[in-house]
């Protein structure tokens, strides 16, 4: 079982590369919605401070999106990464919703993130939409460039990302102009379409690769590894369940079913009896397969990165996973 044991911490960071691309990324990353406001708001202080915490852990990659705050975690995050030289870290953003200023009002909570509505979200997965929504990303990071652009949430939007979106993206990487290009869906059978009929360097594999939801096992990282395409995972804490299963936690951002709940429960339990934590293990799953490049945590303070980089380095035994399958957990 020495498959999975936990990965190194992040205090000494190696790096994994993005499959032929070049690009290499640190073990553990930060993800950036949180410090957009999701659900509740971030002062620019709290969200600058969880970046510079990142930074001092030895994190060094971070991933972003228009999507997260209408602009606001690009923005954020630039402010803090651009005072930094450029070659000391790693950035991916997302390309498939164009943001187009609106005067409608209101707030964006209905999106779940707790900002002003002065924008609207355009799904365009068009040649042209990628390359402007890549150029909007870069102004509000204020940088020249992204080391690895995602095709977002393109679900709904199968035949478009396909015919035109991941076309546009090879052309960005062509022309130097990203590193690595892919694709991030909460889902895998897309996913793992991605890595068998294109030329992606990565994928975004949300939620779907955790304690409690192994559906990517199942097709897309036999594929990755088969095809040398490296997974990002995020979701290691399926939105909460994982990282606190009490009566109220959500998984995968709905209240968590009674059933889930009590394995995650009993999950924690047996990570205790071992001397490890519950929130320890499932990041050390999460890393553990040979194709995971990295594992994305979002984090909205500074004692949530350090504590999500305390856990990452925290030894997790092999009599728990020995312990997890055999009593049928894993």
């Amino acid at each position: 079982m020495s498959d999975l044991a936990a990965p190194s911490g992040p205090d000494r960071p190696a790096r994994r590369g993005l499959g032929r691309s070049g690009v290499e990324i640190t073990p553990l990353a930060l993800g950036t919605s949180g410090i957009a406001n999701l659900y509740t708001p971030v002062t620019e202080e709290q969200a600058y401070e969880a970046v510079r915490t990142a930074l001092r852990r030895g994190i060094r990659h971070f991933d972003t999106a228009p999507h997260y705050g209408l602009g606001l975690a690009e923005r954020r995050l630039g402010a803090v990464l651009r005072e930094l030289p450029r070659d000391t870290y790693t950035v991916s953003t997302k390309v498939g919703r164009r943001l187009e200023p609106s005067d409608g009002g209101g707030d964006d909570l209905a999106h779940g993130f707790a900002v002003p509505a002065t924008h609207r979200r355009v799904w365009d997965f068009s040649a042209d939409g990628v390359r402007r929504c890549l150029e909007a990303s870069l102004e509000r990071l204020g940088l020249d460039r992204v080391d690895a652009v995602y095709l977002h949430d393109p679900d709904d939007h199968e035949e478009q990302a396909f015919r035109e979106g991941y076309p546009a993206l090879e052309r960005l990487r062509s022309e130097g102009v990203v590193g690595a290009i892919g694709a991030g869906m909460n889902q895998t059978a897309m996913l793992t379409r991605f890595v068998r009929d294109t030329d992606v360097d990565v994928v975004l594999c949300a939620g779907r690769h955790t304690l409690l939801d192994h559906s990517a096992a199942a097709g897309l990282l036999p594929a990755a590894l088969d095809r040398g395409v490296s997974v990002v995972v995020g979701g290691a804490f399926n939105s909460g369940l994982l990282a606190d299963p009490r009566p109220g936690a959500t998984y995968d951002y709905a209240a968590a079913p009674a059933a889930l709940l009590e394995r995650a429960l009993r999950i924690k339990e047996a990570a205790e009896r071992h001397g490890t934590s519950l929130r320890a293990a499932a990041l050390a799953y999460c890393a553990a397969h040979p194709a995971v490049a990295g594992v994305l945590v979002g984090a909205r303070s500074a004692a949530e990165v350090d504590d999500c980089a305390d856990r990452f380095a925290e030894p997790v035994p092999d009599a728990l996973w020995e312990e997890l399958r055999a009593t049928g957990l894993l």
